[in-house]
């Protein structure tokens, strides 16, 4: 339930830990393209398109888990956004020009079957795994 602001659907607000606070600012604010919100010394508010996204300076945390999922080894934990297909693709394209290595190349996954989907997961400086997908339709995202 939203009862101020001007987003008629809820926002998420997310804190990540980083272990590098300048590499998290390159990350999100040059290749991501996030707005860059308060900070301190230790953290950072971003504006993920509408979502308060936070990277709080925390060194040393663990290695994650993997799941199989369509033939892929996905990360776990993981976060990111659904896009529009056209959005996907440009934010790839921008991923590729940065030179960022992707764990997952962008591919259509379950072609064919519910739930079909572009996506694509890579790692942010400090190792958070983040996946970046999209549907051609939209009633496809809970399809079971």
């Amino acid at each position: 339930m939203n009862t101020t602001g001007s987003s008629p659907i809820p926002r998420f607000h997310l804190a990540v830990p980083v272990d590098d606070l300048e590499a998290a600012g390159r990350f999100y604010g040059e290749v991501l393209g996030c707005e860059r919100g308060r900070s301190a010394d230790t953290w950072t508010d971003w504006n993920l398109r509408g979502h308060q996204f936070v990277t709080h300076l925390a060194p040393g945390r663990g290695r994650e888990a993997r799941n199989p999922v369509d033939g892929h080894d996905v990360p776990v934990p993981h976060f990111g956004l659904i896009l529009t297909v056209p959005q996907f693709h440009e934010l790839a394209e921008r991923f590729r020009a940065a030179g960022t290595a992707f764990v997952i190349e962008p591919y259509l996954r379950f072609e064919g079957r519910p739930g079909e989907q572009w996506t694509m997961f890579l790692h942010d400086p400090a190792g958070n795994a983040l996946e970046f997908k999209a549907f051609a339709d939209d009633s496809q995202i809970f399809a079971a």
